[in-house]
C-alpha cells in the first residue's frame, strides 16, 4: 500500500525578500485575523510593513531566512527512513509560505498513494496553525482532485510516549 505522510508546519521566508509577503500570508489567514475580507488584507499589508524592519533584523540574525524548511525536511527525511520499506513517502506542506498545500497536492497526487495520513509538526493544537494547515490542506486537495482516503494523526503533544521521551531529555540534560 503506498503512503503519502504530508507533514505540516507553518513555513517562513526562505529569503530576505520572502519576509514581507510570508507575514503578509501569515497576517491575511482568517484563523488569525477574524475580521472581513477586506480589512483583514488591510491589516495584514499595514503590519507586516510596520513591523518589517524588526522582522528583517530577525531573520538576518538567522542568516537571511527561516531555517523551518531544512528543518522539516531533515524531519521528513528521517522519519521516511525509520518507516524502512513500507511503502510510505514523506512530502511537506507549509502554511504560509512555499510549499504551500497546493504545490505539495500537485506532488502528492503524482505519486498516486493509496492513503494520505497527515502529520502537523506544531507543538500544540491551535485554529491558528493545526486547524488551518488541516483546513487549508482540505479545500486545495478538493481543488486539485486529490480523493486518495486521508487520516489526521494529530496530535502529538499530548501523546504519554512523547511526554515521556521529553521529561527524559530534560532529565538527562538537567543531570
Amino acid at each position: 500500500m503506498k503512503t503519502a505522510i504530508i507533514l505540516f508546519n507553518l513555513g517562513g521566508p526562505d529569503e530576505p525578500e520572502a519576509i514581507k509577503p510570508f507575514r503578509v500570508n501569515l497576517f491575511s489567514d482568517p484563523a488569525i485575523i477574524r475580521a472581513p475580507i477586506f480589512i483583514r488584507f488591510w491589516l495584514a499589508r499595514l503590519i507586516a510593513a510596520s513591523s518589517s524592519k524588526a522582522a528583517v533584523a530577525n531573520y538576518e540574525r538567522m542568516g537571511g531566512r527561516s531555517p523551518l524548511l531544512d528543518l522539516t525536511t531533515q524531519q521528513a527525511q528521517a522519519l521516511e527512513a525509520a518507516l524502512g520499506d513500507i511503502g510510505a513517502k514523506c512530502f511537506i506542506a507549509m502554511r504560509y509560505w512555499h510549499p504551500f498545500a497546493a504545490e505539495t497536492v500537485k506532488q502528492v497526487k503524482a505519486y498516486a498513494p493509496d492513503r494520505i495520513l497527515l502529520l502537523p509538526l506544531y507543538p500544540q493544537f491551535s485554529t491558528t496553525t493545526t486547524g488551518s494547515s488541516i483546513r487549508d490542506w482540505h479545500e486545495q486537495a478538493a481543488k486539485g482532485g486529490l480523493v486518495a482516503p486521508t487520516t489526521s494523526l494529530c496530535c502529538f503533544y499530548d501523546d504519554a510516549d512523547y511526554a515521556a521521551a521529553i521529561a527524559k531529555l530534560v532529565d538527562e540534560e538537567i543531570a
